[in-house]
């Protein structure tokens, strides 16, 4: 992903400027971790990163594709394409099994029918969850909870996963059962963006960036090879 330019301001009166013209490039296969207290600007950074929220001014590029010459549709169905979702309230349906919740992300997706129950087992045999596929939300723990919204972000095969504050809601074992998924991930290739307050989970990221009052700004110098590949 790269942010060339990219702003964003409400409309007023008066008008809100929740993101500053920023710079920013994302390569493939980095774990970044993007940092700032509460009212910083990470929910307009996530939004707009996520294709919920177009930026009002600049250029954003996913994978090389202009988003701003997207309509809304093709907006949408490429965040489905590309991107997955991993939110710190899990957002999963009680009355649904773990293997339903994850086959619901790819409900408006092409994947065949057929496919879907298939691809939900696989991914979430991929976060260690083969034993817990039929599930539901209330017999699981914590952990394994963030676990299923790891596997239906992973279901649809995105190649970047928007992590937002995903261990808030979690102990600390949990937490570092999630977080060592999240570098298993990005072990695997996996692009990892981590929008967090937390300064112990932004350690585990390769890259920190800082947000605050709406100014994203690089924290650390960008260690040697990490910037090696196409951005996304």
């Amino acid at each position: 992903m790269e942010f060339h330019g990219v702003g964003l301001t409400y409309p007023g009166p008066p008008p809100v400027r929740a993101l500053h013209p920023c710079e920013l490039a994302i390569r493939h296969g980095e774990f970044v971790a993007v940092v700032g207290p509460s009212g910083s600007g990470k929910s307009t950074f996530l939004n707009v990163s996520g294709l919920l929220d177009a930026p009002t001014e600049g250029t954003y590029l996913l994978d090389g594709i202009d988003t701003a010459a997207l309509s809304d549709s093709d907006r949408t169905a490429l965040r489905g394409r590309r991107i997955g979702f991993v939110f710190q309230a899990f957002h999963l349906m009680p009355h649904r099994s773990a293997t339903e919740n994850v086959m619901l992300s790819m409900l408006y997706s092409a994947v065949p029918r057929a496919e879907r129950r298939a691809r939900a087992r696989e991914a979430l045999t991929r976060v260690g969850l083969a034993h817990r596929v039929d599930a539901f939300p209330g017999r699981l723990s914590g952990g394994e909870r963030q676990r299923v919204a790891i596997a239906r972000a992973l279901a649809g095969r995105p190649s970047l996963l928007l992590c937002d504050e995903p261990t808030g809601n979690l102990d600390s074992g949990n937490a570092e059962t999630v977080l060592s998924l999240l570098g298993e991930l990005h072990a695997t290739g996996m692009t990892v963006v981590v929008i967090t307050h937390d300064s112990e989970v932004a350690a585990r990221a390769g890259r920190t960036v800082t947000i605050r009052d709406g100014v994203l700004s690089e924290a650390d110098p960008v260690r040697p090879g990490r910037h090696e590949g196409t951005a996304l």
